[in-house]
């Protein structure tokens, strides 16, 4: 595979005296410089009932500013600069990061790191518990997103990557201020945030910022056990009578994010299950059959899923759902072909250049990946792994990890058990 940089960019790390880790891309001909701060802290580190959602409720909270820089302040900042910032909170990892042109990261940086340690007033957080109670409320009206966090839990069941990531309406009405600040002390300690910054930047004057601002950051760090969870074939039906479609979900076991195979098992999920030329699509969306049949990969820490999800008219769900059984039931007649794997290794480069051609995505791809594994992969290095995934590769995974349909929620008007 052609190599995409004609200079291989360098990484440039660094480590504060109180745990800080920092790493930079540093890539002249870009425009723009983008940097994030990857806290290791999410949904599966909510380690008690009453914390569901406490992860997600404090990245909204950080946007409250502190007694120095209050909300308004840090908001008009932002915009005045064009600064194209925000901040995602998911199973494993919270990140707040922002892009901007070269010239302002001196005056944006040390917003963004001092915000991170908000000041969590009494007056925010129960207006701010409002929004997310709302933002539930909102998400409950929209079945792909009620059919994900049940399958979620019914896979997942006791293990912690289960617990929604948004909370529930109890968890968070029962949520203290205290308890919160409570969270905030625990997790965001410097040993736990990596600073990523990707595109035209000064090494030195990001040493320099972060010492100045990130310095004085509580030392430590927060013990992330991982362990592999252990499904049971479970099938539940959720009945929406008012939704015009049926929308099905299944879940089962799949590499984990430091897996020799997950190169390989990210190529399965494009042959079998992309929005686009993959045997499922071929066999329901083209027909016309469904609206949706796709198969998606998700690595995390000592687990990985395969996630199936079809939505289709509720009159032909079953039929249809035999079908999806029945495209995955035939990889073991129908083995992977050498076109199939060539398409899919080509269409996943592809995605890989033209993401890599942006700081932004480049600077959370870098913070991901080290987030995961501890490890720097330059985009070259992730296209030659790509390039060396053989069709033996393919076959083991499908071996060591066969797409099931273990467990499967279906939401809509349809209430046959599948």
């Amino acid at each position: 595979m052609t190599q995409y940089y004609q200079q291989k960019p360098m990484l440039q790390q660094a480590k504060l005296s109180n745990g800080l880790t920092i790493l930079g891309e540093h890539r002249p001909s870009a425009q723009s410089v983008a940097f994030g701060f990857f806290v290791h802290t999410g949904a599966r580190d909510e380690n008690h009932a009453c914390e569901s959602g406490v992860s997600h409720f404090l990245e909204h909270m950080v946007f409250k500013g502190t007694d120095q820089l209050p909300a308004e302040t840090v908001n008009r900042l932002f915009d005045d600069l064009g600064c194209n910032y925000n901040a995602s909170t998911g199973e494993e990892v919270t990140t707040f990061y922002a892009a901007v042109l070269p010239e302002y990261f001196e005056t944006v940086f040390p917003l963004q790191a001092a915000i991170l340690f908000p000041s969590l007033r009494e007056d925010d957080f129960t207006t701010e518990k409002q929004v997310i109670l709302e933002e539930i409320a909102e998400y409950a009206d929209q079945p792909v997103y009620v059919a994900y966090d049940h399958v979620m839990q019914l896979h997942f069941r006791e293990h912690p990557l289960g617990q929604p990531i948004l909370g529930t309406p109890q968890s968070i009405q029962s949520l203290t201020a205290e308890q919160m600040k409570t969270y905030h002390r625990e997790h965001y300690l410097a040993g736990n945030i990596a600073l990523v910054i990707a595109g035209n930047f000064d090494w030195n004057q990001i040493l320099e910022l972060a010492s100045k601002e990130c310095g004085h950051w509580p030392a430590g760090e927060t013990a992330h056990p991982c362990r592999c969870a252990a499904p049971a074939a479970q099938t539940v039906v959720i009945p929406k009578p008012a939704l015009q479609q049926q929308h099905i979900m299944s879940i089962s076991p799949a590499p984990d994010s430091c897996h020799r195979l997950r190169y390989a098992a990210e190529m399965v999920s494009i042959i079998v299950g992309d929005d686009s030329n993959s045997r499922l699509y071929w066999e329901l969306v083209d027909p016309g059959l469904t609206d949706i049949a796709e198969i998606s990969y998700s690595d995390y820490q000592g687990c990985g899923t395969w996630l199936t999800y079809l939505c289709c008219d509720p009159e032909v769900a079953e039929e249809n759902w035999q079908a999806v059984r029945k495209v995955l039931d035939e990889l073991k007649t129908k083995p992977i072909t050498v076109e199939e794997m060539e398409q899919a290794r080509n269409l996943l480069a592809t995605r890989l250049v033209s993401r890599g051609e942006q700081p932004m995505h480049r600077m959370l791809a870098i913070g991901q990946n080290w987030h995961s594994r501890m490890e720097y992969r330059s985009l070259d290095d992730e296209l030659a792994a790509l390039d060396q995934v053989t069709m033996d590769d393919l076959q083991n995974v499908i071996r060591e990890f066969p797409l099931l349909l273990t467990s499967t929620v279906s939401v809509g008007p349809n209430t046959a058990i599948l």
